[in-house]
């Protein structure tokens, strides 16, 4: 019980930093987009 226990902490660990590593990559890219899209406005 123990065991199985811990697999689920570690998967539901895994997947909620997984979760902040998406979308601090599509913050980047939205950031990256707007200035390029200011630039294009010069």
């Amino acid at each position: 019980m123990n065991k199985l226990m811990s697999t689920l902490l570690i998967a539901l660990s895994l997947g909620l930093a997984g979760c902040n590593t998406v979308k601090g990559v599509g913050q980047d890219i939205q950031k990256a987009g707007e200035k390029i899209e200011g630039a294009a406005k010069k």
